[in-house]
């Protein structure tokens, strides 16, 4: 009796451990997920943008997006890793206005080692909350240079004081030397990231983006109008801002080199669209590829028409850096090679031109053909693999070369090739 009670308390025991262990299980599998996920709503989100670009149009956008996003999100501050050379003015007074803009923080770090902030880039790092650079990086070097020559003294002023005008707007709100910031512009001078921090025109440096987050994390700083906010950076979780697709193709596109190479595809496929239906387009390379083609020169007014078109791409190579400029090796050989391929399409079709349009038996006039049968003085001959009805001017044996001099309706008047009549 005693042992039947034991037996039965023993497997009430596991069954209620059965139940219960499960359900703790969960419990505290349920509680540590939202524990993780309290930390992870706890640790601030740091939004980063990386700009490893020349200043245009596709990354104007691509800073507005990323500033929106930091913004509308909540983030704690905007990271902006750069590394560029310049580029445009519009482009970087757009960039530099939406850093301006931010509700959130924005810091510019000019990385990894050998990056700089150049050109137009150094209106971007001035522009920041805080600006940044880890050794070995450079900026500076922002004189305004124009993009097709230099206007007159008058224009030149304007436009350098303008940029003045608009670098000291901030810089001085920034905190930051003024004299030095302007140095930039007048007389290029460019610093590297000890002369920048030595001079005031950055806040620190960093080696790594853990670092700068680190030492940031607690820093008072003062926005554009002059409040105070205290940036909090412990245990920052970085999220990169990827662009989009068409970001990305659009960027592929603004390649000087690409677009020089889509110009020209585009020349010859117009070319060839009017040219279908017996259309001539002539001035593809202009008046000399089509004297050239018209007259024969042999092959002079074609290098003529090539090279001045050489001349013409070689001066899109000129730029205010040398990442917005076409390459010299891209230029000649796409100008060879167009120029060579119009004056071959143009030749054709001017010869095509010249060519009597012929159908049926005109068609066959100078054509070579052969006897099916003996003609005496008639019999059958094949043409271009065609049976016809012929008349010779003498007796033909089968198999017989012929060739086709004239035709009265539909029967052809042949003549053995290499007679009198078929040289004539």
């Amino acid at each position: 009796m005693l042992g039947n009670a034991r037996r039965f308390i023993g497997r009430l025991t596991k069954m209620w451990a059965l139940r219960v262990r499960p359900m703790t299980c969960a419990a505290l599998l349920l509680g540590m997920a939202g524990f993780a996920s309290l930390a992870l709503a706890q640790n601030p989100v740091v939004e980063e943008f990386v700009l490893n670009d020349t200043i245009q149009p596709v990354t104007a956008g691509q800073l507005e997006r990323a500033i929106a996003r930091a913004n509308s999100e909540g983030a704690a501050a905007l990271l902006i890793e750069i590394n560029t050379p310049g580029g445009l003015v519009d482009s970087m007074r757009q960039m530099a206005g939406a850093i301006l803009g931010s509700r959130v923080p924005v810091i510019i770090y000019v990385a990894p080692a050998g990056a700089r902030a150049a050109s137009a880039g150094f209106f971007l790092l001035e522009s920041a909350d805080i600006a940044a650079m880890a050794p070995g990086t450079n900026a500076g070097a922002a004189h305004v240079v124009f993009e097709f020559g230099k206007p007159d003294d008058v224009m030149t002023q304007k436009v350098e004081n303008d940029a003045e005008a608009f670098l000291r707007s901030y810089v001085a709100k920034r905190n930051r030397n003024v004299d030095a910031a302007i140095a930039a512009v007048q007389s290029s001078k460019s610093y590297t990231a000890e002369e920048a921090l030595d001079k005031h025109l950055i806040d620190l440096t960093a080696s790594s983006e853990t670092q700068l987050m680190a030492v940031l994390n607690g820093r008072e700083i003062t926005r554009l109008d002059g409040s105070k906010q205290v940036l909090h950076l412990a245990n920052a979780r970085i999220q990169r801002f990827e662009p989009t697709l068409r970001e990305n193709l659009l960027g592929w596109l603004v390649n000087p080199n690409i677009a020089l190479l889509l110009l020209v595809g585009g020349a010859l496929l117009i070319y060839l669209e009017f040219n279908t239906p017996g259309t001539i387009v002539p001035g593809a390379l202009g008046t000399l590829m089509v004297l050239e083609a018209k007259f024969g020169g042999h092959g002079a007014l074609a290098i003529a028409g090539i090279v001045c078109l050489t001349l013409g791409t070689l001066t899109l190579v000129a730029a205010p850096i040398p990442e917005l400029a076409v390459k010299p090796w891209v230029a000649i050989s796409v100008s060879v090679a167009f120029g060579g391929i119009t004056a071959f399409l143009v030749r054709l079709a001017m010869k095509a031109r010249r060519l009597k349009a012929r159908l049926g038996a005109d068609a066959l006039v100078g054509h070579l053909a052969s006897a099916m049968e003996p003609l005496n003085p008639e019999g059958h001959v094949l043409v271009d693999g065609e049976i016809w009805r012929a008349v010779a001017n003498e007796i033909v044996a089968q198999g017989t070369p012929l060739q086709v001099v004239g035709h009265e309706q539909f029967l052809l008047k042949v003549t053995p090739v290499g007679s009198t009549s078929a040289k004539a």
